[in-house]
């Protein structure tokens, strides 16, 4: 049997000014190929092209990445305002739509950073527009300068429920992790667990309770370096462990119980 196939939700971007392009990032790909061993599969993502049963047909897990485009705030009933940013609605139509069917059939997804934001929204949850500007919370944007190394440096801690999901995939309570993002939660869904906290109360870790499957995600970036860094790779070992699992056709494991 083959790998199984992990669709990676695109981002709508202008190449060069203007050529619209679907991308995606490497790190992505080479953390689905090298750390969860699946095959990457860039999925484009517009509903004029794609349909979510299709894609559910064709591929076993999604991994929902980072974008500099933000959920539109209309997808959790509040009104667009500058601080809100970019925004890329097709995406928003496949991912939210794609999240709540994987997460009622058991099919892997697993968010990272705007996915991360996406599965609060799909779940009915709520996010901060800029999360800098609160009371008591830390800068957690991208540094806007430096090398790529610098940017996606360690910036702070993340502390696990004792004894929760991400507590047992990781083996400690405790991690360092980068940050890179404008956006957080605000409201979390009626479904959504917080497993994980920055130390300035920040969300960084959840997962969808009551799901069949693996339904994870994380406010950092952990495709950064994932063959080596010891944050990133227990995620995308237990993301490829679960896909497995569905392409081999096997009754899916709900990640409160897995790990």
């Amino acid at each position: 049997m083959g790998r199984p196939v992990i669709g990676i939700i695109g981002n709508s971007y202008l190449l060069n000014d203007q050529y619209a392009v679907h991308a995606g990032g490497k790190m992505n790909s080479h953390a689905i190929a090298a750390v969860a061993g699946c095959m990457p599969l860039l999925v484009p993502g517009d509903p004029a092209l794609v349909s979510i049963p299709e894609l559910m047909a064709c591929c076993d897990g999604f991994l929902l990445t980072g974008g500099r485009p933000n959920v539109h705030p209309q997808e959790y009933g509040e009104d667009e305002t500058p601080a809100h940013g970019e925004f890329d609605r097709d995406r928003d139509a496949i991912a939210l739509e794609l999240t709540r069917a994987c997460v009622a059939a058991g099919q892997p997804v697993f968010g990272i950073c705007r996915g991360f934001q996406e599965v609060n929204v799909a779940m009915g949850g709520t996010l901060y527009p800029e999360i800098r500007e609160l009371p008591g919370r830390m800068n957690h944007r991208m540094p806007p300068d430096g090398t790529i190394e610098e940017k996606f440096e360690l910036r702070h801690d993340v502390r696990f429920t004792p004894g929760g999901v991400f507590h047992r995939v990781m083996g400690t309570e405790v991690v360092r992790t980068n940050t890179l993002h404008g956006q957080g939660i605000k409201m979390a869904g009626p479904r959504i667990v917080v497993d994980g906290l920055a130390e300035d109360g920040t969300p960084e870790a959840i997962y969808v309770e009551g799901a069949p499957g693996f339904t994870l995600a994380v406010q950092w970036h952990p495709e950064y370096e994932a063959a080596k860094d010891p944050v990133s790779r227990p995620l995308f070992e237990a993301f490829g462990a679960a896909a497995r699992e569905w392409a081999a056709g096997q009754r899916p494991t709900a990640m409160a119980r897995a790990v």
